[in-house]
């Protein structure tokens, strides 16, 4: 797995933000959907890919730019030559472990601070660890928890809107605290609510049991309610299985497959998934 220093920021891109839009309400954790416009017309983006963002900064160990990745949460577009690229940003803070002090996350709050017209800093693009396959047969078991919802809306809208007439399964499973925060599939912005009448494409929510108390998502029950279904699409040899979310989602997806399948028959399809390259996650 590649680790965020791998990652070059050589190629740089100026970007203005077109749009910047709170997606969950007041009393959730802050998600914003933010556009940008890259001012220079040859930074190309697709659907499986990320582009980081450069922050100016400066901290006790000297650093002076905070690096950090994004995945493409729409279909690219142009506009007047100009590439437009979707993001989501998640508001974060974390506590140090040792002292207890309350640090503000600095790619996230500085991106969610950001007004219409501001200009920030971009790099790459990055290939993902995961592509659409070429193979239309083909079964996806999609994972996300949180903003890892990004790569999997850009890749369902591009699978039936450009791809079109795929065949294979493809099963979306999504994870957040409440009802109020699942995004891309509530009233409000609900556009994956739109492959519904897909024969080939259904989505399930994984919700938290007590979302005040911080109770983990059930993902794992999610899962397991499916696992006939999950079971009959890893008997076939053209199932990829992709995730992206927090890093406590590996642990909950073991537990979950080997119930499904059993301990051993699982490590071995899992290994199986992983060299045939069909398993691949995006771990944050």
């Amino acid at each position: 797995m590649a680790h965020l220093a791998d990652y070059k920021t050589d190629h740089q891109y100026q970007a203005v933000v077109k749009k910047t839009e709170r997606l969950t309400p007041a009393e959730t954790e802050e998600v914003r959907e933010i556009m940008l416009e890259v001012q220079q017309s040859d930074f190309k983006v697709d659907v499986d890919m990320s582009f980081g963002v450069l922050v100016k900064t400066a901290d006790e160990f000297g650093k002076t730019e905070h690096h950090r990745l994004y995945s493409v949460a729409d279909l690219p577009a142009k506009k007047n030559g100009k590439p437009l690229v979707t993001m989501l940003v998640k508001r974060c803070s974390y506590v140090d472990e040792f002292s207890g002090e309350l640090f503000q996350g600095v790619a996230s709050n500085y991106l969610c601070d950001r007004k219409v017209g501001d200009k920030i800093t971009i790099t790459g693009p990055f290939d993902l660890p995961f592509a659409v396959p070429e193979d239309k047969t083909a079964n996806l078991i999609l994972i996300g928890m949180g903003t890892g919802i990004a790569p999997f809306r850009a890749f369902v809208k591009h699978i039936y809107r450009e791809v079109k007439d795929w065949e294979g399964k493809i099963r979306l499973f999504y994870g957040a605290r409440s009802g109020l925060e699942l995004l891309y599939l509530n009233d409000k912005d609900g556009d994956l609510t739109n492959y519904y009448d897909e024969e080939t494409f259904e989505a399930f929510h994984a919700l938290s049991p007590r979302p005040h108390w911080s109770d983990p998502i059930a993902l794992d029950k999610a899962l397991e309610e499916r696992a006939a279904e999950i079971v009959e699409m890893l008997s076939q040899t053209n199932t990829y299985i992709f995730v992206a979310g927090y890093e406590k989602i590996n642990e909950m997806l073991n537990k979950a497959f080997s119930n499904i399948l059993g301990k051993e028959k699982w490590a071995l399809r899992k290994a199986e998934l992983v060299a045939g390259k069909k398993w691949a996650e995006v771990i944050y």
